[in-house]
């Protein structure tokens, strides 16, 4: 017997019996909110908001790492989840910058979206807050230690591609942070800017460094398309706003795609209006350079002309 059926918040539903709770509940419009959890992504467990209660049960249990049962009865919005939801939610505003209304991520942000969900919002308090660090050394990843809630997901999806592994946990307890290799800026460390970690930030503590002003989800138009660097085809957006195409950005590496920043900005040049200045690391530091040589062209551009004045 290869399915399973279960009850979710009074509707029974059969599914293959390796989902996991989260799986089965999408299959029947049902959101749990999760800000850990990715399908594309080892599962961790971290954030603690998918939290549901199973009859049976004297524990509430993690909705992305609970596989179904059959028999299940899973009750999604009780109000014992409900109220722990609520207090999570409030310990991440606590420790959050009230800054919803300027920033890049605000429409998208799953924090934001849950906390409007559940009514929980920002209150003074005298206690500690994460420190305000950010990192501008990238002219294409903006990084906000100040936004981050720990979720990993960032980490997680850097350490999928085999060369990379940028990204790790530095510290412990409240000064827990993420950092590049051994906590150096973007532009000292390895990264390769390819965006995998921008794209599944759940909130603003990632930024495309490209977007920042240009637009926001609810202010213009998004186009789907695919990269044409190389076979992979990464999934991108490209951003329109008054009729222009103003920003491009990338779309999460599903299905084994790497995402690179070589196709980043193949894709700005080939559908931007205006594509900006791009930048090349060299020794630990951005430098401006041409598109022939971000795109690695030159040397077949100078082949195609020796060729030319052949003729």
């Amino acid at each position: 017997m290869n399915n399973v059926t279960l009850t979710i918040d009074g509707q029974k539903v059969t599914v293959p019996r390796d989902y996991n709770i989260i799986q089965a509940a999408k299959r029947i419009g049902i959101e749990i909110p999760a800000l850990c959890y990715d399908p594309n992504l080892e599962i961790v467990g971290a954030c603690r908001l998918c939290v549901v209660e199973i009859e049976g049960s004297r524990k509430v249990q993690t909705a992305c790492s609970t596989k179904v049962k059959e028999g299940m009865v899973v009750h999604t919005e009780s109000e014992r989840v409900v109220n722990l939801r609520r207090e999570i939610l409030q310990l991440l505003l606590d420790n959050h910058p009230n800054d919803c209304l300027t920033c890049q991520k605000a429409g998208e942000c799953l924090l934001q979206k849950y906390a409007y969900r559940y009514d929980v919002k920002f209150r003074e308090h005298d206690g500690a807050r994460r420190a305000n660090f950010v990192d501008t050394s990238s002219p294409y990843i903006l990084k906000d230690d100040s936004k981050c809630i720990l979720c990993g997901k960032c980490v997680r999806t850097c350490a999928q591609v085999y060369d990379r592994k940028v990204l790790s946990f530095a510290g412990r307890g409240f000064n827990t942070r993420i950092v590049a290799d051994a906590d150096y800026s973007l532009e000292e460390s390895t990264c390769v800017s390819c965006n995998r970690c921008v794209t599944v930030c759940p909130v603003g503590a990632l930024i495309d460094r490209r977007l920042l002003g240009k637009t926001r989800v609810w202010d213009g138009e998004i186009k789907g398309v695919k990269c044409k660097a190389c076979d992979y085809g990464c999934n991108f957006e490209v951003l329109s706003k008054n009729g222009k195409n103003v920003a491009v950005r990338a779309k999460s590496p599903t299905e084994g795609r790497p995402l690179c920043l070589k196709g980043r900005l193949t894709t700005e040049l080939l559908y931007l209006d205006k594509p900006e200045t791009p930048y090349k690391k060299e020794d630990g530091e951005f430098k401006e350079t041409t598109w022939k040589e971000a795109l690695g062209l030159e040397d077949i551009f100078e082949k195609i002309a020796s060729t030319e004045d052949k003729k």
